[in-house]
């Protein structure tokens, strides 16, 4: 394979990376809009919303500190008992589950 072809094909699987991640941190942030849903007890149309609000979130500042930020405001304006560590650990785990159903959907 010439220099040119395999620099290309880095390329695209960079590309196709990076555009998986986007889903994935995407999907996450969706989950962890229903996890907190679930703890308030929101019905499916509140619960739905609450997910979109964090998935918007995301798109403040460049890393995922706003959804941390946005999180940590509903779980205080709901009383609830989950600390940052917490919300964090969920995160990460979520992440997780929502790369395996990416992965899973292509």
């Amino acid at each position: 394979m010439s220099h040119k072809k395999l620099s290309s094909s880095h390329e695209v699987n960079h590309a196709l990376r990076q555009e998986l991640e986007f889903k994935a941190t995407a999907r996450r942030n969706k989950l962890i809009g229903y996890w907190l849903a679930d703890m308030i007890g929101l019905n499916e149309a509140d619960a739905n919303a609450l997910a979109i609000e964090i998935v918007h979130a995301d798109f403040e500042e460049p890393g995922e500190e706003d959804v941390v930020r946005k999180a940590m405001d509903v779980i205080s304006s709901h009383a609830l008992d989950v600390s940052q560590e917490a919300l964090r650990a969920e995160m990460s785990h979520l992440l997780c589950v929502a790369r395996g159903q990416i992965e899973d959907e292509q």
